[in-house]
């Protein structure tokens, strides 16, 4: 399945530590046995269900923002050299995970996507660091999936988590707000 995984979403392969990519995928296995998805399903999947007929896949917005955290941490580091501490892996890895929770928040009923009874108790980004504690991901990657969000907002965000957070929310208000 990491094979496919790949396929879907090329950025895998930007993380340089092959143990972390490893680490990585196999959280993104995980998620998608637990909540029953395929490959092809993710091919089909909304990446939200907070904005009707979203026509952005689950794997489409992985990447895009996974590539706007890319192109910013280049333009960081072009204009400022080494100011800022950004670890690229961290930076890599946290994009890739910190909507994995998604796969146990969301569910298929027939052709309409629906949220999980999880998301009843707990969001994405509580998920998502549980499925990467198990896999031992790195703590500066938990951080960017736990402080992504809102929930993170009372949090101290370490420099990749600033990134990303501005790379989702730049997806997400344009598909929300010109969609």
């Amino acid at each position: 399945m990491q094979k496919e995984l790949i396929e879907l979403i090329p950025e895998f392969n930007a993380i340089e530590d092959d143990d972390l990519r490893e680490r990585v995928l196999n959280v993104w296995v995980d998620a998608m046995e637990i909540g029953g998805w395929s490959p092809q399903d993710l091919r089909e999947m909304p990446y939200t269900l907070l904005v009707e007929d979203v026509d952005i896949t689950f794997p489409q917005h992985v990447s895009v923002v996974c590539r706007l955290c890319i192109a910013m941490e280049s333009v960081l580091k072009d204009a400022y050299g080494e100011r800022y501490e950004i670890s690229h892996d961290t930076l890599i890895a946290g994009a890739l995970l910190a909507d994995v929770g998604k796969l146990i928040e969301f569910r298929k009923v027939g052709d309409d996507y629906q949220w999980a009874s999880m998301y009843q108790y707990l969001r994405h980004p509580f998920t998502g660091v549980g499925l990467c504690f198990e896999h031992d991901i790195p703590e500066a990657v938990m951080h960017i999936v736990a402080t992504h969000s809102w929930e993170g907002d009372k949090f101290k965000r370490r420099p990749e988590s600033i990134i990303f957070h501005h790379a989702d929310f730049t997806d997400f208000d344009l598909t929300k707000n010109w969609g």
